[in-house]
């Protein structure tokens, strides 16, 4: 736990210029390219969590001040995903998994049953999460890592499968997101999508970005469009104008910042990539190998962040409307475009059939996220987690978008 603690508080933009030079030279690359592109990657890190804070501790107030303004009580509270990670590693089973996945993926990677290099470890404890629930249901920690090892190999193979449209859509070659949260939610994404081109009428209606622009030139920019989002939900959270402008100017930042510091985390990723292939090639040829990262380099098109603006005024009407829920969104709000990429995706960026797709999603994450909440209290109170006071139930719109593990927790549930 020493040194897996030490690992995590390192972060992304320290680990990955250390992981990436490493790679580099496995791949043969020269000590000075190699750590020039590890070094780049761990800028474009840097900037992109540092644009999605800025996303996040904007959009965060203003749908606290939503859910006030709209007058909403539901008996489950949305804590966020920092606390469902703290839960999660306050279990037993974090060194195990770690273990586990990272052995998994070498052993993967040799047989060549996955494409996808996991190098995402920050995000482990969605592995540990899958496990801990499992552990809390049977009383038995083996079937919670076996419940740990089933959900890493799914997601991976899941990576896979998307692979190509990270490639095509979201320009990022040699990548792939095993990002539990997101990435399961992309067969259902691909089935929606292929379900509207067969509904008439429906079919036919295109909103991209580009479009958009084009038709309108100016107005239609992705930063104007971040502007007049963001000023919508300013006014719907009930802001003065100071604040209505101040939250618009700051979603057009977001939108016009973000693809940006994309292009500077790829400008450190393509030379790692392109030796990747070129080394492989040479060893085992037709092999290949995509470099997994987290989904948040994702969210970068204009398309996602637009769509995740639209769904969160969504996402609050449907807390309200829909049988069954009993999470009221509140901390992760502000994370709707991020659980949203695989509504965008399949699309290849059509606003319109994301508000679609997306909406589906979170209804859905609502309604896990309302099933696994007696779980989650007891695993909180477990490890101590100091529950907000006249909360009786916490969950999180985060958890609810666990998909992969909340099926795998179901299935052992049958037996248990």
């Amino acid at each position: 736990m020493t040194f897996i603690n030490f690992i995590l508080d390192l972060g992304a933009s320290v680990m990955m210029p250390i992981i990436i030079t490493i790679l580099g030279l496995i791949f043969k690359q020269k000590f000075s390219k190699a750590f020039r592109s590890g070094l780049t990657v761990g800028i474009g890190f840097v900037a992109i969590f540092m644009i999605v804070g800025m996303l996040v501790s904007n959009l965060s107030p203003a749908t606290q001040a939503m859910v006030e303004n709209w007058g909403l009580s539901l008996d489950v509270m949305d804590v966020g995903w920092p606390i469902s990670a703290s839960i999660s590693f306050g279990t037993t089973i974090v060194p195990a998994v770690f273990g586990i996945c990272f052995l998994l993926n070498i052993i993967m990677l040799s047989f060549n049953w996955t494409k996808t290099m996991n190098v995402d470890i920050w995000n482990y404890w969605h592995f540990i999460f899958t496990g801990a629930l499992v552990m809390y249901l049977t009383n038995n920690m083996v079937l919670g890592l076996i419940a740990s090892a089933i959900c890493f190999i799914i997601i991976l193979k899941l990576a896979d499968f998307t692979a190509p449209y990270v490639s095509d859509f979201f320009g990022m070659p040699g990548v792939s997101l095993p990002h539990t949260e997101t990435v399961s939610w992309a067969p259902l994404g691909i089935l929606i999508d292929k379900i509207i081109d067969r509904i008439p009428v429906i079919n036919k209606i295109e909103m991209h970005p580009e479009g958009i622009q084009k038709k309108f030139g100016v107005l239609g920019e992705p930063m104007i469009m971040g502007l007049f989002l963001g000023a919508g939900i300013g006014a719907l959270a009930g802001y003065d104008a100071k604040g209505i402008i101040a939250l618009g100017v700051n979603m057009a930042a977001v939108m016009f910042l973000m693809p940006r510091m994309v292009r500077i985390l790829m400008e450190g990723l393509l030379p790692l990539s392109e030796s990747a292939r070129e080394y492989i090639g040479q060893k085992f040829p037709g092999k290949e190998v995509y470099i997994g990262l987290d989904a948040a380099v994702a969210i970068g098109h204009p398309s996602v962040i637009s769509t995740g603006l639209i769904l969160i005024p969504i996402t609050l009407l449907l807390a309200v409307v829909l049988p069954g829920n009993r999470v009221l969104p509140f901390t992760d709000l502000g994370l709707v475009p991020i659980l949203i990429v695989w509504a965008v995706a399949p699309s290849k960026g059509n606003v319109f059939r994301g508000v679609i797709t997306g909406t589906i999603f979170m209804a859905l994450i609502l309604l896990i996220a309302t099933d696994l909440a007696e779980i989650t209290t007891i695993m909180a109170r477990d490890v101590q987690f100091p529950i907000p006071e006249g909360t009786s139930l916490i969950s999180s719109l985060d958890e609810g978008a666990h998909l992969i593990p909340y099926l795998i927790y179901k299935v052992f549930s049958f037996f248990f």
